[in-house]
C-alpha cells in the first residue's frame, strides 16, 4: 500500500457521471450514465461497450462476468471479454437491482424480484409489497435478502423452491448485505440509518443516527467491520462474535469536514478506503487515532465509486463528473 500522499496515476474522463464499480480478478468494470460499461486493467488499454441506452442502475460480478440492469429496461451479463448477452427484457420497466451467488442470479423491476436457477429454463416471480431496494445473496445459507418499505424480506431455498420470511421496521430500506459469515443481514435507509438483523433469532438493531443519506457501506477486516459512508468521518461497525454490533460502539476513522460518499474495504486487512463529497481519497487503517494517506485532493467533485483488484496491487476511482483514476498501490 502506498505511504506517501496524493499518489499519481492515469487519468481517464468519460463525460458522463461514474455509477459503480466491480473487480474480477485484476478487471475492474465501471459503469457510467451513459449506459457504458468500461473495463479496466494494469499495463492495458481501458475497453469501453456501449451496452444500456441511459443509465445502468446496477452491477454484480459472477466468476468471469458482470450482471447489468438499465434504465432501459434490460438485464445483461457482460463476460470479461466484453461480450454481451440479454437475459431478460422488461420494456420501459426499470431493472433496479441485481445480484449473484455463483449458482442463482436475480434481478429486481418495481416490486418484483426474477430468479433464475440452474434446475430451470425460466425465471421464478417473487413478489413484494413495494419496489426493491437492493438484493442480495447469501451464500453460506442459501438465502436471498429484498429489501424494500417496511423491511427486507428474506428467502430461503428449500428443495426446489423459495420460502420467506419477512424482517419488518419501518422506513425504506435501500442497499441491503449479508455479512461475511452469513449469520447478520443489514440494509441502509433513506432516513439516513443503518438497520440490522440477527438471522438466528430475528434479533434487530438499529445503527444510527447519520447526518446524510448512506449510500456506500462495505464489508472490511478479518473480524469484519461493516464501514459506512453517511457522516465526516468512516463509522465502522464491529460483527465479530454472535452479536455482532449489538451492545457495541463503532470505531471512526478518517474525519475531514466533508461527508464520506464511498467507502471500500479491504477483505484480509483492517483498512480501508474513503471518498468523500469534495473528491478527496484517503487510505486508513481501522483503528482508534488512525492517521490517513489522502490519495486524491479535494476536486469539489464527488466521489461516487471505488474498487481495487483482488491482489490489492491497483486501486480505481471514480467521480460524478465521469473522471476515472488508475493507478498502483503497490
Amino acid at each position: 500500500m502506498p505511504t506517501d500522499s496524493k499518489v499519481n496515476g492515469i487519468h481517464h474522463r468519460t463525460g458522463a457521471p461514474v455509477v459503480n464499480a466491480s473487480t474480477i480478478g485484476e478487471v475492474i468494470a465501471v459503469t457510467s450514465g451513459d449506459g457504458v460499461l468500461r473495463l479496466f486493467q494494469a499495463d492495458r488499454d481501458s475497453l469501453a461497450f456501449a451496452i444500456h441506452e441511459g443509465v445502468i442502475l446496477s452491477m454484480a460480478r459472477e466468476s468471469r462476468s458482470w450482471l447489468t440492469g438499465g434504465e432501459d429496461g434490460r438485464f445483461l451479463r457482460v463476460s470479461m471479454e466484453g461480450e454481451v448477452e440479454e437475459i431478460a427484457s422488461f420494456g420501459s420497466k426499470w431493472v433496479d437491482c441485481v445480484a449473484a451467488d455463483g449458482e442463482h442470479f436475480a434481478c429486481s423491476s418495481g416490486k418484483m424480484v426474477y430468479v433464475w436457477s440452474p434446475d430451470r429454463s425460466q425465471p421464478e416471480l417473487l413478489e413484494h409489497q413495494s419496489t426493491i431496494g437492493g438484493l442480495a445473496f447469501n451464500t453460506k445459507r442459501k438465502q436471498l435478502a429484498a429489501s424494500h418499505y417496511g423491511g427486507v424480506t428474506i428467502w430461503t431455498r428449500r428443495g426446489n423452491r423459495w420460502t420467506k420470511s419477512v424482517l419488518a421496521y419501518k422506513g425504506y430500506h435501500s442497499s441491503v448485505t449479508f455479512s461475511p459469515d452469513g449469520k447478520f443481514v443489514v440494509s441502509t435507509m433513506q432516513e439516513n440509518a443503518v438497520h440490522g438483523w440477527r438471522l438466528s433469532d430475528s434479533a434487530d438493531f438499529a445503527m444510527s443516527p447519520y447526518p446524510a443519506k448512506i449510500n456506500s457501506i462495505a464489508w472490511a477486516g478479518n473480524n469484519p467491520y461493516l464501514v459506512t459512508s453517511g457522516a465526516n468521518e468512516v463509522v465502522c461497525w464491529p460483527f465479530k462474535g454472535k452479536d455482532g454490533p449489538m451492545g457495541k460502539y463503532p470505531i471512526c476513522v478518517a474525519e475531514r469536514k466533508q461527508i464520506v460518499s464511498c467507502v471500500e474495504g479491504f477483505p484480509n486487512v483492517n483498512a480501508l478506503l474513503a471518498g468523500f463529497h469534495d473528491g478527496t481519497v484517503v487510505l486508513t487503517e481501522i483503528k482508534h487515532e488512525s492517521i490517513p494517506v489522502v490519495l486524491r485532493d479535494a476536486k469539489d467533485v464527488e466521489v461516487t465509486a471505488i474498487a481495487v483488484t483482488e491482489t490489492g496491487s491497483d486501486l480505481l476511482i471514480g467521480d460524478a463528473e465521469g473522471e476515472i483514476l488508475w493507478f498502483k498501490m503497490q
